[in-house]
């Protein structure tokens, strides 16, 4: 039990490492890009996005050098499903979420298709160092997507992200040292954070008896989406619904395409039939609920909220 107890605190522990390297990282990163004058929509789609992932992508990477695969993969299942679940059902419940972007709108079937394209790359029970090339080749493509759609989004949608930016303190005229001390700071933390949930996390699962995927899916992924989770409540308090979606959506593809992608060519990884049978459906299954919900009148409503709350916490069960 004393075990249990200190494996426990040290997953609570990592995971505050974590956050706190991941909002570090987010703000150096996030103002650095707007000195060197990239568009602040960009800096959403992509730095921000991208940088709310970090915990998750270290964590994985860790998780594939140390051989724990299950961990790993079961990290970014879960990590999507808290993302489009448990954040977007919260924080529409909160607000509910007007979509303007035109980009956003493109985004989220450019998110159903990478899930999908999961599948068949891992229908061999290993994600290899071929497969991982590929997803890294998918991520690029959505990248340089990314850059040519923002040039006819609406002002008033480069507007919002400006505004978003600049009240977290994220934007800045000049690189400042202490820009690029919070970055290396964020991603020390994102470093030993990482490591010590791996290793409370697997000593949990080895205590419990259950295996690592579950451990990954459940507490593991909803600790490295609490970043997403600040950063879309945040949005959506400040009627910023685009932000909110756009991260979401831009950090899932980041997961799918970047995390998997990068962990997978750093160390193949075994494939459970757990993860084909329950866990890419069930993400799937939540990527395609999101879909119909934004295309009618580009609103999540408190309703839609609380059926994909209610549908994350379904599927949770059911995976458990």
């Amino acid at each position: 039990m004393t075990i249990l107890i200190l494996d426990v605190l040290l997953l609570v522990v990592g995971i505050g490492i974590l956050y706190f390297g991941a909002e570090w990282l987010v703000r150096g990163a996030a103002r650095l890009a707007g000195s060197l004058g990239v568009s602040p929509i960009v800096v959403g789609l992509t730095v921000v996005s991208f940088g709310t992932s970090a915990p998750e992508l270290v964590v994985c990477s860790v998780a594939a050098l140390q051989g724990n695969s299950d961990l790993a993969v079961g990290n970014v299942m879960g990590s999507n499903l808290a993302n489009m679940g448990l954040i977007l059902g919260l924080t529409a419940i909160v607000r509910p979420l007007e979509v303007a972007a035109r980009v956003v709108w493109r985004e989220v079937p450019l998110m159903i298709l990478v899930t999908a394209a999961v599948y068949p790359l891992a229908a061999d029970h290993r994600l290899g160092r071929g497969d991982g090339a590929l997803l890294l080749l998918a991520l690029a493509a959505y990248l340089i997507f990314v850059f040519q759609s923002v040039e006819d989004e609406a002002p008033e949608i480069v507007g919002e992200y400006r505004e978003f930016l600049k009240e977290s303190s994220a934007s800045a005229t000049r690189v400042s040292l202490l820009d690029v001390g919070l970055v290396m700071a964020g991603c020390g933390c994102l470093v030993l954070g990482g490591y010590a949930i791996v290793e409370a996390a697997t000593g949990v699962a080895a205590y419990l008896g259950v295996s690592q995927v579950v451990i990954g899916l459940t507490v593991v992924a909803v600790g490295t989406s609490l970043p997403e989770l600040a950063t879309s409540v945040v949005a959506a308090m400040h009627n910023e619904a685009d932000i909110a979606v756009g991260n979401v959506v831009g950090s899932n593809i980041f997961n799918l395409a970047g995390i998997l992608g990068t962990a997978s060519v750093l160390e193949p990884m075994r494939i459970a039939d757990t993860v084909l049978v329950r866990e890419i459906p069930s993400v799937l299954v939540m990527s395609a609920l999101l879909f119909p919900m934004l295309r009618t009148g580009w609103r999540i409503q408190r309703w839609e909220g609380a059926v994909l709350l209610g549908g994350y916490l379904g599927l949770g069960i059911w995976l458990l």
